[in-house]
C-alpha cells in the first residue's frame, strides 16, 4: 500500500478520534447551533427538504447544503430524530474531508512529508477540531472553498490539454459553495483566483481555457436552491438569505465591529499553529520562480501554488475586515490553505538551513497540540453549556403538554432556538398582554411571571422548571389535557 494512502488513513483515523469523542455529550446549547438543528428536524422529521422554517414563520438562515448533508447522514443511518450527535456530523463528514483533500494536495505539490505535516497541523489547530464538532455550516463551507482553490490549481498549474477536465471539479466545487453559505463561497475563491492570474501575467491563457460549460455548471448548481425560492414563490427565503443574511451583515444591519476585530482571532484561534501563518503568508507572497521549470509537469508548481494560498489567506482576512458584521467562525476557511502553507514553509526552512530535525520537530508540535484538543476541546464545550442547557426543562413540558395542545412562548428575550429544538415543535411568540394570551399552555420565564403574574391572575402554573440557569414557568389558560407524571 503506497505510504501516502497509509498515512492519509492514519490521520483521518485521527480526525474523526478528535471530532467524535463525547460528541454528542454536550447538550445543544448555542442558539447558532440549534437554529441550524430546527431546520434539520424540519427536514429529517417532517420531510421539509427545501424550506423548513423555524418555529413556524422564520426562514432559513442559510442555504440548505449542511441541512440537506445532515439529512443525508440520518437516512443512511436509518435515524428518526435529530439528536446533538447526529446535527455534528456533517461538521465531523467535512472536516475530515477537508484533512483528506488537504494532504492529497500537500503530496502532489510538496511531496509526502509535506502532506503529513499539512495533516498533523489541522489535527493540531483548535479552531479546525472545535467547529469539526459544531452543528452549523462553516466546516462545509470550509471543505468547498478548500476544493475550489486546490482545483483551480490542479487545472490551471499544468499545462494543457494534461488538466482541462478539472476545471468542471473548480464549477462544482464553487456550486456547492454557494448552497453551503451563499454567494461568499464563490466571491472569495474566485476573487483570489482572480488576482492570482492577473499577478502572473496569465489572463489571456486563462479566458483561452474555460469552458463555457464549467461556467454554466457552477451557476447551475450554485443557483439552483435560489431559483426553487424564486419559482416556488418563496419570497422571505430570498429576502432573508440575500437581503439580511449576505448585504445585511456586510454593511451593518446585523451590527458592526471593528476593523481590526480580526487581528487577535487571526494570531490566537490556535495558537502557536497561527502564530506562524502569517509569516508563511509573507513567504508565499514574495517567493519567486523560474517559470521554464517543470512546464511539462501534470503538477502545480510549489511556488506558485504557495502564492494562490497566501492570495486567498489575505483576500479573505481583507474581505471580513471590511464587512461590519464579523464572526471567527469566518476564519476557519483559512486552515486547509494554511496548513499547506506551513507544511511549505517548514520545509522551506528546514532546506535552508540543512537541520532535517525542524520538520521532526513541527511534527512533534502538532502532536503535543492533538493531545491537547482531545481533551481540551469537549472538556471546555461542557464547561460552557454547563447549567445552560433548555433540554431538561423541556423534557418536563412535553410530559405536561399533549402534542396536540397549543403552546406558546412569552418574554424571552433571548434566542430560543435551543428550547425549540428540545421540545421538538413550534411554539410560537405571544405578543402583547400575558392577561390575553390565547387558551392552551404558555412558557414564561419566571422573572417575566414574577412580573406580569398581575395582569394575568386567570393563567394557571401547573409546572416551575429550575434547571442550572434556566427558570422557567408553563402556564396554562383553559382545560388541561395531559398531566406531568
Amino acid at each position: 500500500m503506497p505510504r501516502i494512502l497509509l498515512a492519509i488513513i492514519a490521520i483521518a483515523i485521527l480526525t474523526i478520534a478528535l471530532t467524535t469523542v463525547r460528541l454528542g455529550a454536550c447538550d445543544v446549547c448555542s442558539g447558532n447551533e440549534a437554529v441550524e438543528g430546527v431546520f434539520v428536524q424540519q427536514m429529517v422529521e417532517q420531510g421539509k427538504y427545501l424550506f423548513p422554517l423555524e418555529n413556524g414563520r422564520v426562514p432559513m438562515y442559510k442555504p440548505p447544503l449542511f441541512h440537506w448533508t445532515a439529512t443525508a447522514i440520518d437516512r443512511v443511518l436509518g435515524e428518526k430524530k435529530v439528536t446533538a450527535f447526529n446535527l455534528r456530523l456533517p461538521s465531523v463528514l467535512y472536516a475530515v474531508a477537508a484533512v483528506i483533500l488537504t494532504m492529497l494536495f500537500a503530496y502532489e505539490v510538496l511531496g509526502l512529508e509535506a502532506a503529513v505535516l499539512a495533516g498533523l497541523t489541522l489535527a493540531g489547530a483548535y479552531q479546525f477540531i472545535a467547529l469539526g464538532r459544531f452543528g452549523r455550516v462553516d466546516m462545509a463551507l470550509t471543505f468547498f472553498e478548500a476544493l475550489s482553490i486546490f482545483a483551480f490549481l490542479w487545472w490551471f498549474g499544468p499545462k494543457p490539454p494534461i488538466s482541462e477536465r478539472r476545471q468542471y471539479l473548480l464549477a462544482i466545487a464553487l456550486g456547492l459553495a454557494v448552497l453551503a453559505k451563499g454567494p461568499v463561497g464563490a466571491i472569495l475563491p474566485l476573487s483570489a483566483i482572480g488576482i492570482f492570474i492577473l499577478s502572473e501575467g496569465r489572463l489571456r491563457e486563462a479566458i483561452g481555457r474555460i469552458s463555457p460549460l464549467s461556467i454554466v455548471l457552477a451557476i447551475a448548481i450554485g443557483s439552483s436552491w435560489y431559483v426553487a425560492c424564486y419559482v416556488g414563490a418563496r419570497y422571505g427565503f430570498l429576502n432573508r438569505q440575500l437581503g439580511t443574511e449576505n448585504f445585511g451583515r456586510f454593511f451593518g444591519s446585523l451590527g458592526a465591529m471593528s476593523p481590526l476585530y480580526y487581528v487577535i482571532p487571526l494570531l490566537f484561534n490556535s495558537g502557536p499553529l497561527s502564530f506562524l501563518v502569517p509569516v508563511a503568508v509573507v513567504m508565499a507572497i514574495r517567493t519567486r520562480h523560474d517559470r521554464s521549470v517543470q512546464t511539462e509537469s501534470s503538477k502545480p508548481q510549489p511556488h506558485a501554488a504557495m502564492r494562490c494560498l497566501a492570495i486567498f489567506w489575505i483576500v479573505t482576512v481583507v474581505f471580513f475586515s471590511i464587512a461590519a458584521y464579523k464572526r471567527r467562525a469566518y476564519l476557519l476557511p483559512l486552515w486547509p490553505p494554511a496548513a499547506v502553507m506551513l507544511a511549505w514553509l517548514v520545509s522551506v526552512v528546514a532546506g535552508r538551513w540543512g537541520q532535517r530535525k525542524l520538520k521532526g520537530a513541527y511534527a512533534m508540535l502538532c502532536l503535543a497540540m492533538i493531545a491537547i484538543n482531545f481533551v481540551y476541546v469537549p472538556r471546555k464545550e461542557a464547561r460552557e453549556c454547563s447549567g445552560d442547557s433548555f433540554r431538561p426543562a423541556a423534557v418536563e413540558i412535553t410530559r405536561v403538554v399533549a402534542s396536540d395542545e397549543p403552546l406558546y412562548l412569552y418574554g424571552f428575550s433571548e434566542e430560543i432556538a435551543p428550547l425549540l429544538f428540545y421540545l421538538d415543535r413550534d411554539a410560537p411568540d405571544f405578543n402583547g398582554r400575558l392577561g390575553d394570551a390565547p387558551p392552551g399552555y404558555i412558557i414564561v420565564p419566571a422573572g417575566v411571571w414574577a412580573q406580569k403574574r398581575a395582569e394575568a391572575l386567570d393563567l394557571e402554573p401547573v409546572l416551575e422548571s429550575n434547571h442550572g440557569n434556566r427558570h422557567l414557568i408553563l402556564l396554562h389558560r383553559g382545560k388541561v389535557y395531559a398531566s406531568c407524571e
